[in-house]
């Protein structure tokens, strides 16, 4: 500790450079400090430092950490708390650039796994980014000692060693209850369920907070209701159940149709008290998949929906640099099979309008030879029928769907109905000569085995990775785009997604010759074992890193357009 405020004293008022000697192990009376990497600029990147905390010095008892998912909640906890205390604490430093910033990667509405805080069987790490202060670039000795000896303490004090049994066992409890539900699902065939009194509506297109003013909380249609019994409370808890299948979400423009697929999409993740959707929940195989105009493909089976193209091309091993609605729509369908997606969540506002549809009166005006496109309707029970795959929709311009619904809900002012009866009286009262193009399997999904130069990072001289915010990635000279990879959730799965590309190249690991599901199970059992921080590339302090889903992990990885296939 001493060697540290000595260190600081000598290279006051030094070039900014010399900020590198503060490199080191620190013990102090109830931390031990980590600095892993100094900045080399006061406007660069804010240095990596570690703080470590005795866990028997702490209120986190054995008992909140037991289970996998409530030590990701006691994590999670930890670092919310520990960005509260920051944001009051941090203006008291002066200096230029980023002098005087200490951050933590700070959770948002869900509850996901991070390397910010991790707790182990003897000790608390919080890993932070801090921006050592200067003036110009000259080093600001006395402020960083503040940093060190002052803040850093006192947000101890009032986070980590402020934290009493009882604040905890809130968010525990919640989560207890979300992962009882999750069980209680598998075992009866459910793919989502959402809680009566749920508040679906957001604040805004680029708020993920609650909507407050004039929401109506969701309420189950009777047909559709089950109570589902939780523990540490005394009533179960009621809502409306979507059972494996294919389900229909109808109903007219701006009436919630969307707002109800998207807390379901949303639902494959936990969330924190107060977001409205604790008790939102859906399969957490559950897929997004839309139309992606432009997206490149690599030896993709795309056969399934879309026959051999004009001039011979074929799709059994279909390429492109420039996917259309229809052939980008018809890959994230297969990709998310090749990964293991059990459920399918699809908006037509987000859809390619052929990929979706054939009605009669287009069968009878090209015929099916002219047209290499099987629409979805006719592979959606297939799905079902050969691969255990259900399918969520949101259709609200084509009632030939209801032939092939298990379940119709329609959303009128925020509210849903079952009209699954009424929806097949109506189809079963109109006939129609509408042909099923399907046949009856929905066809053999090819494995793929990407090859070794499907990654490479190095640009001139050196590896080039930089991740910009959450859709988009450099990988050496190829750009990753995910804008449309809509279950992405935070920055810093995309810093995580980016690392693991990389860890799969410096390690070598794809000239194992795994396929693309191998590779992926390969990541989540190393992950799984030894934590996120033996992905990173970084020494120390792993970086603001989170936990994707192996979906968003295979959406970046397809979408690389290096990516070569055998």
């Amino acid at each position: 500790m001493e060697r540290l405020r000595k260190t600081l004293k000598k290279i006051d008022q030094k070039g900014y450079k010399a900020y590198k000697e503060i490199q080191g192990k620190y013990q102090f009376s109830s931390f031990t400090l980590f600095i892993d990497h100094v900045q080399g600029d006061p406007f660069a990147s804010p240095s990596k430092i570690r703080v470590v905390v005795p866990r028997n010095r702490t209120e986190i008892k054995a008992k909140w950490t037991d289970q996998k998912y409530r030590k990701i909640c006691c994590e999670d906890f930890i670092a919310r708390k520990v960005h509260k205390e920051l944001i009051g604490l941090q203006n008291r430093i002066k200096g230029s650039g980023k002098s005087g910033v200490i951050m933590i990667d700070r959770p948002n509405q869900k509850v996901i796994e991070r390397t910010a805080v991790q707790i182990s069987d003897q000790f608390i790490t919080i890993c932070l980014s801090v921006g050592l202060p200067a003036h110009g670039r000259r080093i600001l000795g006395k402020e960083a000692e503040k940093i060190f000896f002052c803040i850093i303490p006192e947000m101890l004090k009032k986070s980590v060693y402020d934290i009493r049994e009882k604040d905890i066992q809130r968010s525990v409890y919640l989560m207890d209850q979300q992962q009882t539900i999750r069980k209680y699902m598998k075992k009866n065939g459910l793919i989502s369920f959402i809680a009566n009194g749920a508040i679906l509506p957001r604040e805004s297109g680029i708020s993920d907070k609650p909507l407050k003013k004039g929401v109506i909380p969701f309420r189950s249609p009777k047909e559709l209701e089950i109570s589902i019994p939780v523990p540490h409370r005394n009533t179960p808890i009621t809502g409306m159940a979507i059972r494996k299948g294919i389900t229909l979400i109808v109903g007219g423009g701006y009436h919630g149709k969307s707002t109800l697929l998207k807390a379901i999409e949303q639902g494959v993740y936990n969330h924190i008290e107060g977001d409205g959707r604790e008790f939102v929940l859906t399969d957490e195989t559950a897929v997004k998949i839309r139309a992606e105009d432009g997206r490149s493909i690599s030896k993709v089976d795309i056969s399934p929906f879309i026959g051999k193209l004009p001039y011979g091309k074929d799709t059994k091993y279909f390429t492109t640099e420039n996917a259309s609605g229809s052939t980008s729509q018809a890959a994230n369908i297969i990709e998310m099979m090749e990964a293991g997606a059990k459920t399918l969540l699809i908006d037509e506002d987000t859809s390619a309008t052929n990929f979706m549809i054939r009605d009669f009166l287009m069968q009878e005006l090209i015929a099916k030879k002219s047209e290499p496109i099987t629409p979805f309707i006719d592979k959606v029970d297939l799905l079902k029928q050969d691969y255990d795959i259900s399918t969520i929709l949101v259709m609200g311009g084509s009632g030939d769907y209801f032939r092939v619904a298990d379940c119709v809900i329609k959303v009128e002012e925020y509210l849903p109905y079952d009209v699954t009866k009424e929806a097949k009286r109506i189809a079963k009262a109109n006939p129609i000569s509408r042909k099923n193009e399907g046949g009856h399997q929905f066809g053999i999904i090819q494995e793929r085995i990407p090859l070794a130069n499907s990654l490479n990072a190095q640009k001139g001289n050196k590896h080039k990775i930089n991740v910009r915010g959450r859709y988009h990635i450099q990988y050496g000279k190829s750009d990753i785009h995910l804008l449309h990879v809509e279950q992405l959730i935070d920055d810093s799965q995309t810093r995580m997604i980016a690392e693991i590309l990389f860890y799969l190249e410096r390690n070598n690991i794809l000239s194992k010759k795994m396929n693309v599901q191998q590779i992926l199970n390969f990541i989540e059992e190393k992950i799984e074992k030894e934590g996120l921080n033996s992905i990173s590339s970084h020494k120390g302090h792993p970086g603001e890193l989170a936990r994707p889903r192996r979906y968003e992990i295979a959406a970046a990885f397809n979408r690389l357009r290096t990516l070569k296939c055998i």
